[in-house]
């Protein structure tokens, strides 16, 4: 009981403070839950055979019920607790104790089937309905997860095994997903052998993500760590990601779905964080952006052992933009291309989408980067019909590990550099842009919070 009381201390949100460098310097203060309660209470078994899905259920429509009375806290102790998909409430903290291991089961009898994202229409891997994520939250206020350094354990190479071999009949759930809601805080945990995404706010305002550890093996098929997805507000900080594709991805819809949804992504900030991508990108925008990502300040980044460091896909049919990005403070090592940014970039839903509707990529400023062990420096290939334009780089110094005489490839893309080695391609040492790049620094000379 003691224990119970004094977990029952953790971890309600509450943001007060101005920004000063972006939007992780908002304070966030931790107000007590006056309730808490065990699994254990709802007959929850940590043995890691018995399926504890009702006990999670159960637990969190009785929590339910304290949202008006200042929130509650269900408790996770050490053990594994084997479950299938569940829903959240407002008002609540999911606390996991060290050792606590919420398992993913590999039934796919036990996770709901939902309808796809209307953003996305038809869906993304397979058209029609799509496995709800493992833990989830629906128009919810003031979630926290949170813990001892617990983990959620998706056990997903069985989901993997379907991919590959397309015997899916839904596409693949993620581990945890919030749709449409506010407030949300997860910290302290790590996050295992997702099916697809780890963490996926959509359609959500405020969320801050930190200190949190997340790993899937490197042949894991399309596994992403972050996926900040038609969202604002977002703060990720102090994190170590490494995929099996991307580890921190934005998005914000796809085609015309997501441009008649026409919610972006804005007002992120990532910073202190160590990202790596087998098969993809350390730090990816795109290529699903029709409704848009701008505003984001990205600072103090180390990316290791990656196909690509930075990249910003998009294609013709997309519309959208991405804008006004402002990424400094990173060092790489062991990249095999260290920026790219394509035009070409994906597949289209369905045979809907407008051809005309293009993407605007602009306005992007990347310094004060360290690479060691590159094996490209850049591959800028923009649109005929609509080029990326003020890609400004300075202070960057990049180590090519190859005896090729062209580490830069460009085309249809402009901006400025200075200070850059190797020397970028032609297309991005234009005068005519310096104006314009020089406006998006500050004095100090940093990046921007554009």
């Amino acid at each position: 009981v003691a224990l119970l009381l004094l977990l029952a201390l953790c971890n309600a949100i509450k943001i007060h403070g101005e920004e000063s460098n972006g939007l992780c310097d908002v304070n966030l203060t931790l107000r007590s839950r006056p309730h808490s309660v065990s699994i254990l209470e709802f007959g929850a078994v940590g043995d890691g055979k018995t399926l504890n899905t009702i006990a999670f259920q159960n637990a969190i429509f009785y929590l339910k019920s304290f949202a008006d009375k200042g929130g509650a806290q269900l408790y996770v102790p050490p053990g594994r607790w084997l479950t299938g998909s569940f829903n959240l409430t407002s008002h609540l903290t999911l606390f996991l104790e060290k050792d606590a291991v919420i398992l993913g089961s590999q039934d796919p009898s036990h996770w709901d089937i939902v309808e796809p994202l209307p953003s996305y229409g038809p869906g993304t891997e397979l058209s029609g309905k799509r496995y709800r994520s493992l833990v989830n939250g629906y128009m919810l206020r003031d979630v926290v997860i949170t813990g001892d350094n617990g983990t959620i354990d998706g056990q997903g190479s069985v989901w993997w095994e379907w991919f590959t071999s397309h015997s899916l009949n839904y596409s693949c759930p993620h581990l945890v997903e919030f749709v449409s809601s506010e407030s949300i805080l997860v910290s302290n945990i790590t996050f295992l052998n997702a099916p697809a995404y780890n963490m996926h706010p959509v359609y959500c305002s405020h969320v801050h993500i930190h200190h949190i550890t997340v790993y899937a093996p490197p042949g894991s098929p399309y596994t992403v760590g972050i996926v900040p997805d038609s969202s604002d507000n977002v703060c990720i900080e102090d994190c170590s990601i490494s995929m099996g594709y991307d580890a921190i991805a934005l998005k914000s819809g796809w085609d015309e779905y997501g441009i008649a949804y026409g919610r972006p992504t804005a007002n992120v900030h990532i910073r202190r964080v160590q990202l790596q991508s087998f098969s993809g990108s350390s730090l990816a925008f795109g290529s699903q952006m029709s409704g848009g990502i701008s505003d984001v300040q990205v600072q103090q980044l180390h990316l290791y052992d990656s196909l690509t460091g930075i990249e910003f896909r998009t294609t013709k049919g997309r519309g959208g933009y991405i804008k006004e990005i402002a990424i400094s403070d990173v060092d790489m090592l062991n990249i095999k291309t260290a920026f790219g940014a394509n035009g070409h970039f994906g597949s289209h839903p369905d045979d809907k989408f407008d051809p005309d509707a293009l993407p605007l990529v602009a306005k992007i400023t990347i310094q004060n980067i360290i690479g060691t062990n590159i094996s490209m420096a850049g591959n800028f290939t923009g649109i005929e019909e609509s080029p990326f334009t003020t890609i400004c780089l300075s202070n960057v110094s990049l180590s090519i590990n190859s005896a090729s005489s062209s580490p830069w490839q460009c085309s249809y893309v402009s901006g400025f550099s200075e200070s850059v080695l190797p020397e970028p391609c032609s297309e991005l040492n234009n005068p005519d842009a310096s104006s314009s790049c020089f406006s998006l620094l500050k004095p100090n000379g940093r990046a921007a919070v554009l």
